[in-house]
């Protein structure tokens, strides 16, 4: 297998995807525009290391990035070199594991995201499974047990150089401040190898949920079982959460879980209605707050930015977000959206045009008869009541916002639902 890893046509598709991927530099700083020079000149080195068992990978760097409820998540940044073997490693191993994990996991697979998760769950909601068992493990990539793990990978890779390759990435450390720590157990979020490594520590989970016969749904190590009754929920909570922390020596965060109704939870972002018969998906409301606060912070009219700018910045962040949450059955949250974005933008203009002559200029440049025009560009109304005036409405119209490249949210929802 090592041989199959190290191959030339795995390695510059590694490489490739590696390239593709981008991302920050690690303990070593070179950057990925940097690795294929690297590569020219230390491949045949490390190589010949890697076969010999000699290779010895970088600790990561560690980072810290904010969680959108609250708190810091810590990701560990391998160096670009030891994530393109990370990625050469993966491109072998994955066709040996994926196929044999469970119908219903949907993280970091071929072919499988998180919208499927979604849609699975509101196929229990529909069959009248609607009282939903939402598990959430603490600190899940931090408290993997390496030698459960490796267990695990030993049971289908019999190539010892691989074992060892993988478990020097498992303990390479962490660099912190100048200082590297050793690392007993987890597996750092950040490079390619993590996501795989958690799906087959959870397939054990999954498998026992299949053979408890039991609907669920699982993302990474977001896990919703579904149930028809209340008593059934808290006796798969007490009894799963017994399994978790007793055979997978994990532990379940007992103040995130909970046994809930679907619409009282969240799930990827988002939530469901509650009726029995078609349930709508809905973007649950933290993802709205998110999105809102993000809008927020590129409108801000303490902010001096051209309006060019504030209008770039949107499109760029609003494109991947509907991407993603056009999965929701709620067209009025795209409409109302794209009403308070132009509002925000309305009150940012008004607050560029400053004086009351370059208002009334400005006005009348858009078509706005002289005594309005001087009525309102004399206003002391605030900036936010003005944004939302008839004056406004009209003079910067939808046509004039699309003239700027402003794209519709609403728009684009409704052409992504066509597709689907």
């Amino acid at each position: 297998m090592i041989e199959e890893v190290l191959s030339r046509e795995n390695m510059l598709s590694a490489l490739a995807r590696v390239e593709a991927n981008k991302g920050s530099h690690g303990v070593d700083g070179m950057s990925v525009k940097d690795l294929r020079r690297h590569l020219v000149q230390h491949w045949q080195t490390i190589r010949e290391s890697i076969k010999k068992g000699a290779y010895e990978p970088s600790p990561v760097r560690r980072v810290e990035i904010p969680k959108p409820n609250g708190g810091t998540r810590l990701l560990g940044i391998p160096t670009v070199t030891d994530r393109l073997i990370q990625q050469a490693i993966i491109q072998v191993l994955t066709p040996v594991f994926d196929p044999t994990f469970s119908e219903q996991s949907y993280g970091f697979r071929p072919q499988r995201r998180g919208h499927d998760a979604v849609r699975k769950a509101r196929s229990y909601m529909e069959e009248g499974y609607r009282i939903v068992v939402d598990i959430d493990m603490e600190k899940f990539f931090d408290r993997i047990h390496h030698d459960r793990l490796m267990a695990k990978l030993a049971e289908r890779v019999t190539d010892k150089m691989v074992l060892k390759l993988i478990r020097g990435y498992l303990q390479a450390g962490v660099m912190e401040g100048g200082l590297v720590q050793s690392t007993t157990e987890g597996a750092p979020q950040g490079g390619p190898l993590s996501p795989l490594l958690s799906n087959i520590v959870l397939d054990e989970l999954d498998k026992e949920l299949e053979k408890r016969n039991l609907r669920f749904v699982r993302y990474a190590d977001d896990c919703n079982i579904y149930v028809k009754t209340w008593k059934a929920g808290q006796r798969v909570m007490s009894s799963i959460t017994a399994f978790i922390e007793g055979k997978l020596k994990l532990k379940v965060n007992r103040e995130k879980s909970a046994v809930a109704r679907p619409w009282k939870r969240k799930f990827l972002g988002f939530t469901f209605s509650w009726e029995k018969k078609n349930p709508r998906i809905k973007i649950a409301k933290p993802s709205l707050d998110r999105v809102k606060a993000k809008i927020k912070a590129i409108t801000s009219r303490s902010e001096p930015i051209p309006i060019e700018l504030r209008i770039k910045e949107l499109n760029q962040y609003l494109t991947g977000w509907c991407g993603y949450y056009a999965l929701a059955d709620t067209k009025s949250v795209f409409q109302g959206l794209d009403e308070w974005i132009r509002r925000r933008l309305r009150m940012c203009i008004w607050k560029e045009w400053k004086q009351p002559k370059t208002k009334v200029r400005k006005l009348l440049s858009l078509g706005v008869s002289k005594q309005k025009a001087h009525e309102w560009g004399n206003s002391r109304k605030k900036y936010w009541r003005i944004a939302c005036s008839p004056i406004l409405h009209r003079s910067l119209d939808n046509q004039y916002w699309s003239s700027l490249g402003l794209r519709s949210l609403t728009d684009r929802y409704n052409h992504l639902r066509n597709m689907t």
